[in-house]
């Protein structure tokens, strides 16, 4: 694993595994406000006092400490569930610069306690915030009606195809709550239409710097 640079300056990780990096070269930070922040939590907290999250890739943990940071800043109550096969080291995630590139105070600690925060467990790190990490395959999720918001941040189907597939969005479309919504980087057609095959209202929205569109799909009230 090698840390790198994103174009506004904070940290990404490239995969030695798969050849790419968790996040956009246009700015990691960037793209997980825009992507899930913006498009997926604010849009589903505007009608709802509290919310259950689940992140598909936990990654550098930033999705997760954004999440934490928005419900510190809303006073709304977020349950983050993150699932991660391949949890990074230690080492790597002390030398990332989020706290620094967010402008946190010193004693802004929740990075750190949402790394710390023993897996397989729900912890909690703010009174509006609690985080359970599960170290298991995404395949494996096998809950329904459980998330108002999933996060889906997998690598690209081209590096990972299984995962971007029929099975794993009917699984995607199972763990929500009706109205419950499902944002991500990837605006593919084939991406859509395999959503929409599962039962999902797809809507093209625009994108992060760097893409011209994203995702956002809504499971039906029905």
């Amino acid at each position: 694993m090698q840390i790198i640079d994103t174009q506004d300056g904070s940290h990404s990780i490239l995969s030695d595994e798969f050849g790419v990096s968790y996040h956009s070269k246009y700015g990691a930070i960037q793209e997980s406000m825009h992507v899930f922040i913006e498009a997926g939590l604010r849009y589903r907290m505007a009608d709802s006092g509290s919310l259950a999250v689940l992140g598909i890739g936990f990654g550098t943990g930033l999705n997760a400490l954004l999440t934490c940071l928005e419900a510190e800043n809303q006073s709304i109550k977020i349950d983050y569930t993150a699932i991660e096969a391949y949890p990074l080291s230690s080492e790597i995630i002390h030398e990332l610069n989020y706290k620094t590139e967010l402008q946190l105070s010193p004693q802004d600690n929740f990075f750190h306690k949402i790394h710390d925060a023993e897996w397989e467990n729900r912890v909690v790190i703010h009174p509006y915030f609690s985080i359970e990490k599960n170290n298991m395959r995404f395949e494996e999720i096998d809950v329904e009606n459980a998330f108002d918001v999933i996060f889906f941040d997998a690598f690209a189907p081209n590096s990972q195809p299984e995962l971007w597939e029929a099975p794993m969005f009917q699984k995607m479309y199972n763990a929500l709550h009706p109205n419950g919504v499902l944002t991500t980087y990837c605006a593919k057609g084939v991406v859509k239409r395999t959503l929409k095959s599962v039962g999902f209202q797809i809507e093209a929205i625009p994108g992060p710097p760097g893409k011209r569109e994203m995702t956002r799909a809504r499971k039906s009230t029905k």
